[in-house]
């Protein structure tokens, strides 16, 4: 059984193969859910590493129904993935209809050969996972990351057994979400090939002087809504300081 951990760090990469994990899933924006990590970070891991180093590439959070200009930074990551050594990618694609966007994520499969996929937990949001799996297979993926459609992968059980059946060693499924120690080997019975999980630990700073008042997070947004730029507020800020 692949043990995946989802690191967001060098510190969590070392970690995780300390402890026994066959694989690392390595993303930065942890408050987004995940999103392609930095090239130093990449380089980095992939010299601390001997297991697997799988690179995200997503260009921001929210939903997975990507622009052309949003898929041509997911190309270039891809290629820089490839030049710093990563052993595979991931990434998801969907149509605005809920359904797999199979011609684009074809695609970057293509790009990104000989690298190994991962269609991630976009897969989750689809319309009919029956449909997408099928979808999924033809566009040349190695594995579906999943929770069986539902918030944790335990809930999910009934259709990852669904799954993995309709599969048939055509393409791997790979559970993940709220996977623990309590439940990792009933999740493993499914028939899953990968459990995948983040193994997060709350850290606390070693800052001693602290300002509350100063917040630098975004306000939160929600899984269909990511920020981008106004040009109104632009060109009005522009325009005010060049009267």
């Amino acid at each position: 059984m692949e043990i995946e951990i989802c690191a967001f760090s060098l510190e969590s990469c070392q970690i995780a193969q300390a402890n026994g994990a066959t694989r690392v899933e390595l993303c930065g924006g942890a408050g987004e859910g995940g999103t392609t990590p930095s090239y130093g970070l990449i380089e980095l891991a992939r010299r601390e590493l001997s297991i697997a180093l799988y690179v995200m590439i997503r260009p921001r959070g929210g939903d997975f129904l990507y622009n052309t200009t949003e898929l041509a930074v997911m190309r270039r990551d891809i290629t820089n993935a490839r030049l710093a050594g990563a052993d595979g990618v991931v990434f998801g694609l969907l149509n605005a209809d809920g359904t797999v966007d199979e011609d684009q994520t074809a695609e970057l499969v293509a790009l990104a050969h000989p690298l190994p996929v991962t269609f991630h937990r976009a897969f989750d949001l689809t319309r009919d996972p029956q449909e997408a799996l099928e979808a999924v297979i033809r566009t040349g993926a190695k594995r579906i990351l999943t929770s069986g459609q539902q918030p944790s992968a335990e809930i999910g059980i009934p259709l990852l057994k669904k799954l993995v059946e309709q599969a048939d060693g055509r393409i791997e499924i790979m559970a993940g979400a709220g996977v623990t120690a309590t439940n990792a080997a009933q999740l493993a019975a499914t028939g899953v090939q990968a459990l995948h999980l983040t193994g997060k630990q709350v850290m606390n700073s070693g800052m001693q002087y602290r300002n509350l008042d100063v917040p630098m997070a975004s306000v939160a947004l929600g899984e269909y809504e990511w920020l981008s730029t106004s040009p109104a507020v632009v060109r009005a800020v522009v325009e005010a300081v060049s009267a």
